[in-house]
């Protein structure tokens, strides 16, 4: 018998802007440490490293030790993988080589809230335009431009007037 083996389509799915909050956690951050109050209505369609008064703020963030291990969740992301997994093959994707205090951080923060993802589908690199599954969902144009996939958009502050995914 001539059986064909389908394949599962694949989605890789970035970390932060998709499943980590890294805007409120933005914004918690510069609150703390300005004393500022920050609307977030004025975040949008600013890129990140440019959206507040401080703009070396967002840079001391990224390279400071446990800012990654405390993002925040973004509401929904941990039931929304669990049910693309039931239909897909799901990578977690980051582009943690550009800031290397966060590979542990981020191993630490994908096993507490989304333990059932095997490490086997988690994938550290500099350069997502390397990643080859079907679909890269991402809030960065960055990633999305260059992939050879079908991208898809993830809404954020920093790419609503954006609508070329």
């Amino acid at each position: 018998m001539d059986e064909k083996i389908q394949r599962r389509i694949s989605i890789a799915v970035d970390m932060d802007g998709v499943l980590a909050d890294t805007e409120t956690h933005f914004i918690q951050y510069y609150e703390a440490e300005s004393g500022e109050k920050v609307d977030r209505k004025s975040l949008l369609g600013v890129p990140e490293n440019l959206a507040f008064p401080d703009k070396t703020a967002v840079r001391r963030y990224v390279h400071t030790p446990g800012f990654f291990r405390s993002l925040p969740l973004i509401p929904g992301g941990v039931y929304a993988v669990k049910t693309l997994m039931e239909h897909f093959d799901v990578y977690i994707v980051s582009a943690a080589m550009e800031f290397p205090l966060s590979l542990y951080e981020k191993k630490q923060w994908l096993e507490e809230h989304f333990p059932f993802i095997s490490w086997k589908n988690i994938i550290f690199c500099g350069d997502k335009s390397v990643i080859k599954t079907d679909y890269l969902i991402d809030d960065h144009l960055k990633n999305l431009d260059h992939f050879s996939g079908i991208p898809l958009m993830f809404t954020a502050s920093h790419n609503v007037h954006s609508n070329h995914h």
